[in-house]
Order: structure tokens, then sequence, then C-alpha cells
């Protein structure tokens, strides 16, 4: 089976969800295939924003953004959970045939059980939050609680509308080129041991066409240095937005070798990976 882009009508798919949540108060959104948040709805509830303004926060909620996809096992519908920080969430497939294109998601809420109780699921959840997790209990007492018999009512009108959303076309699909099947293939698996001869057998490409596409996509170099591109994107994202060591850095974009690594780091940036964490944090920003 070929692989396909998914292809999302933003500006109906923004308007539909701005209007739900007028409507409802609860927000819910659209992720990709893969769990990325494809970006819709801009306003999270304070504790949601609290977590995602510091880098461990915003890493936390992508990552139980991809879990939550992985281990969907509802027949159908929605299936309800709390994310990483104790906070109710729901979520479903929207399909085309067998293969899921998208996913509709709803929350942040809490249930109708006791308060007091909710907060100490969550309390217990942030032990690493700086200053400590009782910072964020005013925001935590903002969210609304909804019963079961309105969850219910909410979750079977999204089911509904998510009939609508794929009979006008809201979610499409259209098969990858070659150019872009190997741009995704690296986004995903640039961390891992790649050669010419693994990508190739991975893509079913041959290698000399897969040299072409490598030199298209980095502007006249190799699958290497195309590979080593995108590994230093990576890092430079990881040595701005977190503390770690920069042998941990190289280690989780594929380079376990602290020499290598600060080698390679300086022949795409003109930069040891020290140098540039501490320009960037002077900056405030990622350069380059």
């Amino acid at each position: 089976m070929a692989e396909m882009n998914i292809l999302f009508d933003e500006e109906r798919l923004r308007k539909l969800i701005a209007n739900l949540n007028i409507l409802t108060g609860l927000p819910a959104n659209i992720l990709d295939p893969e769990g990325r948040d494809i970006n819709l709805f801009k306003g999270h509830p304070p504790f949601c924003r609290m977590l995602n303004d510091l880098p461990e926060g915003h890493e936390r909620c992508v990552a139980c953004d991809r879990c939550k996809i992985q281990h969907y096992t509802a027949d159908k519908g929605f299936q309800f959970y709390r994310c990483h920080a104790g906070i109710c969430e729901a979520i479903m497939p929207l399909f085309d045939k067998k293969r899921p294109l998208a996913y509709l998601a709803f929350g942040c809420y809490l249930d109708e059980s006791p308060l007091e109780e909710q907060w100490e699921v969550t309390r217990s959840r942030l032990d690493w939050y700086p200053g400590g997790a009782d910072a964020l209990r005013p925001a935590f007492f903002q969210f609304r609680q909804y019963s079961q018999k309105e969850l219910r009512a909410y979750a079977e009108t999204l089911e509904a509308l998510s009939a609508y959303i794929q009979l006008k076309g809201m979610i499409l699909t259209a098969e990858q080129t070659d150019l872009q099947k190997l741009e995704l293939y690296l986004d995903q698996h640039y961390m891992e041991k790649l050669s010419l001869a693994s990508v190739s057998q991975e893509l079913r490409i041959g290698r000399t066409k897969l040299c072409a596409l490598a030199k298209e996509l980095s502007g006249g170099h190799t699958l290497s240095h195309l590979i080593a591109q995108r590994r230093i994107s990576e890092a430079k994202r990881l040595l701005l937005q977190s503390s770690l060591p920069i042998s941990v850095v190289g280690e989780m974009v594929g380079i376990s070798d602290y020499n290598y690594f600060s080698k390679v780091f300086r022949s795409v940036t003109g930069s040891t990976p020290s140098a540039f964490r501490k320009n960037g944090l002077k900056g405030g920003g990622i350069s380059g």
C-alpha cells in the first residue's frame, strides 16, 4: 500500500473546533496519525499553558499525545483517560477505510469524583515541576467538572461530527512522493543507526535515486550530510530547551561518541555545542 500524505483543511477545522468550544466550554483538537498536535486550538486552559511554558512540561505533553495514540484500544468511539498530569481527556480515530487519518481529541476537564482527590492524583504526578506542584493548584481548580451524562452526550455529538468532517473533505489523503518519504523517514528515524543501504532497503528506493533525492533535500550534499543536518537540528533544540549534558544530547540524536558529536555539530553549524548553547541562551532563542 502506498504511503499517504494527510491533508487538513485547517481553516474549516479551526472554525469548527472554535465553535465547539464556544458551545460546550470543552476544548477539542485534531492530532495527526503520529499523535502530533496540528495546532488548530490556541485557547488552552491556564494549567496546560503553565505546563507547556516549560520545555520539560511541553515534552511530557507531546510524549503523552504520542502514547495515547499508540495505546488506543477501544473497539470504536472515544477512549477516556487521564493525561500525564492527571487531567481527564478523550480521543478517537478518524478512519479512511481501516486506517486512521487523524485523531479527534477533547479535554481538558475533571470528572465527578471529589476535586481534592483528583488534585492529589495530579499533585503526585508533578514532582518534577519547578517550585513544587502546589504552584499549579489555583490553575487546576479552574478546570470545569463534567458529569458522565454530559460527557456521553458530548462524545456522541463528536462521533456524529466526525462523519461530517470526512463527508465535507476536511481531512484528505494524497500519495507521498519519494522525496516526502525520505524526509518523513529521516524525521522519524534520525536517532537510529542509518546508512545508504539501510535507508534504501527501508524505503524501497534504489541507491542512485536515493542519493539524488538526498542531494535535492540537502542543497547539493550527500545522504550522510542530510542525516547529520537532521540530527544537529534536533540537537540545537535540545541544547537550548533543556539542561541535558551535551553528551546525552549527542546520544539522543544518534551520535554516542562525544568527540564525534562535537565534530559533526561544528561541521554543520560552525560552532561547538557548548558555545552554541551559551550564545543561544544569551540571545534568547534558537539561531541558524
